[in-house]
């Protein structure tokens, strides 16, 4: 976020409390982070977009600012506490891989509460990512068990910042930096020995035919290929759903890209609530 700002704002949810960054004015627009990142990953957005949105941007739990509870908790119920506190008429959501996930989670909880969504590098609950990406969570698995946290930060850095087609020096080592810095202070994060993730049932994946609200899907074209045809699926199985695949970015084209993501989220917002004739 911008330096005026940057302050973390907490209120306390599901047991304890949840760290957020609230900028600017107008129509509120809620912001979900990937698994990789936390509320930090938003700040390309809200340059552009503060003088025209109310961008709320929570860490997840485990993320950032925002511990985990000790006991039980649901990430989309925090989604659903922040915006009853800070009593938001309904609103956009755009949420990138484990934020999309819990975005959809959100609006099939409470979708009188959600204009639109945006569904970006989407890997959803009940979806099967293949053997590479399971290859991956087996050996992240294994580097943080054996208390390797840098090594598995690399790792995630490698498999989503670079992808499968680039090699680190091919990325913007600023950038590569930046995500390092969040995903690995995600991996220092305390998680008490009473919190337990209450999951949705039955899972996204299986609820698709119920989403009936605007749906931008966006991938980066070098991400991971099952994600990418992750969001493909996504946008043959929600009635209505827009697909982009955004040239030249990966796993994060939020931060990748952010003059082009930014000028698409603001086209489609205004198409889906007819300010543009549709075409």
């Amino acid at each position: 976020m911008s330096a005026a700002s940057s302050e973390i704002r907490n209120i306390v949810l599901q047991g304890e409390y949840l760290a957020y960054r609230d900028s600017g004015a107008g129509r509120p627009l809620l912001l979900l982070h990937a698994g990789i990142a936390d509320s930090r990953m938003w700040r390309p957005q809200a340059e552009t977009l503060a003088g025209s949105f109310r961008l709320i941007a929570p860490d997840l739990r485990g993320f950032g600012n925002s511990p985990y509870p000790d006991g039980l908790f649901a990430y989309h119920e925090d989604v659903a506490g922040l915006i009853a506190e800070l009593k938001l008429e309904p609103v956009w959501l755009v949420g990138v891989s484990f934020g999309s996930r819990v975005a959809l989670d959100f609006y099939l909880a409470h979708p009188a509460l959600v204009r639109g969504l945006v569904l970006v590098s989407p890997t959803l609950a009940g979806f099967d990512l293949g053997p590479e990406v399971a290859a991956f969570g087996r050996e992240e698995d294994r580097l943080l068990e054996a208390g390797d946290l840098q090594g598995a930060t690399e790792l995630n850095l490698r498999t989503w910042v670079d992808g499968p087609r680039r090699s680190a020096g091919q990325v913007d080592p600023a950038l590569r930096a930046a995500i390092g810095e969040m995903q690995l202070l995600a991996f220092q994060a305390d998680e008490p020995q009473n919190a337990e993730l209450i999951a949705p049932e039955p899972a996204a994946a299986n609820r698709l035919d119920e989403v009936q609200t605007p749906t931008l899907i966006v991938a980066g074209e070098l991400d991971v290929p099952a994600v990418v045809e992750q969001a493909k699926t996504l946008a043959g199985a929600i009635d209505g759903a827009r697909l982009e695949i955004m040239s030249g970015t990966a796993h994060l084209p939020t931060m990748e890209a952010p003059e082009s993501f930014n000028a698409l989220l603001l086209d489609y917002m205004a198409w889906a609530e007819g300010s543009v004739p549709a075409g």
